[in-house]
């Protein structure tokens, strides 16, 4: 008899996507962990801290976990910094050197450190901002949900920024809905800000906006693409096809900073038109959130003047979905040369949440010098995504995800006879999901 632990106390929605999904199982189901003596096969399809890791990893056999254990290389973003960089030291020539941002991590307490770290560590980055009008975007290596997020093109205040948070770590009551506890999270990496992201106009495809303002009423907004990507065993990667475009509040402006003595503080920065998380919208309810492919056939707003009018049509979203799939197999490939910081196991899946942003270069080329004025970036890879903030309206894509993923990392698992190390080979991809890596990571434990 099998049975499936399924405990989500922060997160009812994805507990009932995943109890949905497992009702098409003969599988009994427990929100406590029950005893494994008493079942032949055992799924744990829960948060990561309400998991048995030390039961996975002893019944290989007969115990399937919704987590792997050892992964920090990919959701911590730190880390993610230095996995990649240290991958594009041995492959000169991989996707990921013009999909990710130049990026520095730090790890600091007070602003104090930085004088010794510009002549140290941030020498690179100091010579940058030093000798260009370049912006950058500082993110807490440990934070979601936007927290902490700021953008600066100076020393003088980026120092300022953590004496900001300085402040908010003697005052805890004094913290907005972005800021953070420095002596909290130290971790920090900072990111060149991505200069020309493309603008589009979710308007232009809304029901409720009249046709008969368009398109001189058109203006720009900055989002960014959430995908869904499904790592199985060890070690298959999926990409979920139906990719999510969350748009900022207000249309794109340039970054910008008021005037007088003290325009370098970062507080005179207004954000909105640049964070696209929907964390910091929930006001908005789902207004912001579309699916990329809806977003066929609006007009192209980014780019030079001459160079808009252009419409976002299919095939360049087809081409930006390739891109996404080519640069998460190259990370995850990254990643496994990161054993210290991500081991995958035989008898594990995972759901991410990844966000990419794309550049707009309408005189882009690729690496072979094919005309390419769409470029992916990668941003950063979340463990136990938000999902609820997806909305009312795209229930359905969350009801195929999951369902999707039990087709593809639940049911082979237990079709498997009991005593035989389970095989994690699907015949069909199911629906909405591509393959994007299918490697073959040696050792007992899966790497």
């Amino acid at each position: 008899m099998a049975a499936a632990f399924v405990s989500w106390p922060s997160a009812p929605l994805t507990e009932s996507l995943v109890k949905r999904a497992l009702s098409n199982l003969s599988v009994s189901t427990f929100t406590s962990l029950p005893g494994t003596h008493e079942y032949s096969k055992l799924l744990q399809w829960s948060t990561y801290d309400a998991i048995d890791h030390d039961l996975t990893h002893r019944n290989p056999d007969n115990v399937l976990s919704s987590s792997y254990t050892i992964r920090k290389a990919l959701i911590r973003k730190h880390y993610l910094a230095r996995c990649i960089h240290s991958y594009l030291t041995k492959h000169l020539d991989s996707v990921l050197k013009d999909a990710v941002p130049r990026t520095w991590d730090l790890e600091i307490s007070y602003a104090d450190e930085l004088d010794e770290m510009w002549s140290d560590q941030l020498w690179d980055l100091g010579n940058d901002i030093d000798s260009s009008s370049q912006w950058w975007i500082l993110k807490p290596g440990m934070a979601d949900r936007g927290m902490g997020i700021r953008l600066f093109n100076s020393k003088d205040s980026l120092y300022q920024i953590f004496e900001e948070f300085e402040e908010y770590s003697e005052d805890e009551q004094q913290i907005d809905d972005t800021s953070v506890v420095i002596s909290q999270l130290r971790h920090f990496v900072i990111q060149e800000y991505i200069p020309s992201p493309i603008l589009l106009d979710p308007n232009e495809r809304s029901r409720s906006v009249s046709t008969s303002n368009l398109p001189g009423n058109l203006q720009g907004y900055k989002f960014h693409l959430r995908a869904y990507f499904v790592a199985s065993g060890a070690l298959q990667l999926f990409m979920y096809d139906r990719v999510l475009a969350l748009f900022a509040a207000v249309p794109y402006v340039s970054p910008t900073k008021g005037g007088g003595v003290s325009d370098a503080a970062a507080g005179n920065i207004d954000l909105t038109p640049h964070l696209t998380n929907t964390s910091l919208q929930i006001d908005r309810g789902e207004e912001g959130v579309h699916l990329l492919d809806e977003l066929s056939g609006c007009h192209i707003l980014s780019g030079a003047d001459t160079d808009r009018g252009a419409l976002f049509t299919p095939e360049d979203i087809e081409n930006i979905k390739v891109q996404m799939g080519s640069v998460l197999a190259e990370t995850f490939k990254a990643a496994l040369e990161m054993p210290i910081h991500f081991q995958p196991l035989q008898n594990a899946f995972e759901l991410y949440g990844v966000d990419f942003l794309v550049s707009h270069d309408p005189t882009g080329l690729d690496s072979v010098g094919n005309s390419q004025i769409f470029q992916v970036k990668l941003l950063e890879i979340n463990s136990e995504p938000a999902i609820e903030l997806t909305g009312r309206r795209l229930h359905g894509i969350l009801e195929d995800l999951f369902v999707a993923i039990e087709q593809v990392a639940v049911l082979p698992f237990f079709s498997q006879e009991v005593g035989c190390v389970p095989s994690m080979e699907v015949p069909m991809v199911p629906r909405h999901l591509r393959m994007c890596l299918d490697a073959k990571v040696r050792g007992p434990g899966g790497w």
